[in-house]
């Protein structure tokens, strides 16, 4: 069942921040639309990893066989992203655009670079699927404390989101990026489950009004995705469950919460960072 068009309901909800300003500029009585999604991009002067700029185009059948008519080839080399009326997933891919060009550009240029190179077997990759799983699942973290970070790598849950959670207020923000993600959160339960880049920044960034916030992040994302050696496999992003953030569900206002090893699992550390 389609979750109904709310803009008000994901204006409160924690779980869509990165999105807000996004939001308050989309219509409040229905659905936006292409029209709507491509005065946004013009607005912002949202451009691809080519320089094209970028624009939301109805989505058809690609041609099977055709290097040309690949979704990543389409966006890199025409800024054409295909994108379904009244979808919720390629809605949520929109506005990440929007609000995160740089790094959904980066990653778009990664895809195409990967593309052309020659695979045996027509196998897909381990870097393609770790750009996939951020692309998706991805939430950036802005982490000012290191050993905040370390808690996260080490999935020491409890300690990091419970007994240290007056310092991960104070020293870490945490913004959903992948549109696969956003489009659970419409009905999230517990075990939702993000994919965490993690980047270390100065904790004055965290007084910066909510936009600058996001462009400071959608620059260092793109900085660090530049890198050659950035996401080689999907092991470089740490999980986190996102309704243990806290203050993004009232339930983790008990102990107890954090007491579910079904969700929050033990695990050892990843060997990626931002």
């Amino acid at each position: 069942m389609e979750s109904p068009w709310e803009r008000d309901a994901l204006l409160a909800s924690p779980l869509f921040q990165s999105l807000w300003p996004v939001l308050r500029q989309c219509p409040q009585g229905r659905f936006p639309g292409l029209s709507d999604l491509n005065a946004l991009a013009l607005s912002r002067e949202v451009r691809g990893a080519d320089g094209a700029g970028i624009r939301f185009v109805a989505a058809g059948m690609p041609r099977r066989g055709e290097f040309e008519s690949q979704y990543e080839v389409r966006v890199y080399r025409d800024g054409a992203v295909p994108t379904r009326e009244a979808n919720w997933h390629d809605l949520f891919n929109a506005l990440a655009w929007i609000t995160f060009p740089r790094t959904k550009a980066l990653l778009n240029r990664r895809h195409y670079e990967e593309l052309r190179l020659p695979k045996e077997g027509h196998r897909r990759g381990s870097t393609r699927d770790a750009l996939t799983l951020f692309d998706e699942s991805g939430i950036v973290v802005a982490c000012a404390e290191p050993a905040l970070e370390r808690l996260l790598r080490e999935f020491r849950w409890k300690e990091l989101l419970w007994a240290q959670r007056v310092a991960v207020r104070r020293a870490m923000r945490f913004f959903v990026f992948g549109h696969a993600i956003q489009e659970k959160a419409l009905r999230p339960y517990k075990g939702l489950t993000a994919r965490a880049l993690i980047l270390q920044v100065s904790s004055d960034r965290f007084a910066q009004p909510l936009e600058a916030q996001l462009a400071t992040i959608d620059a260092a994302a793109a900085l660090y995705l530049s890198e050659s050696q950035a996401l080689e496999s999907t092991r470089s992003l740490s999980p986190l469950p996102v309704l243990g953030v806290p203050g993004w569900d009232p339930a983790n206002e008990q102990e107890s919460f954090y007491d579910d090893a079904s969700v929050f699992r033990p695990g050892r550390a990843r060997s990626g960072r931002g």
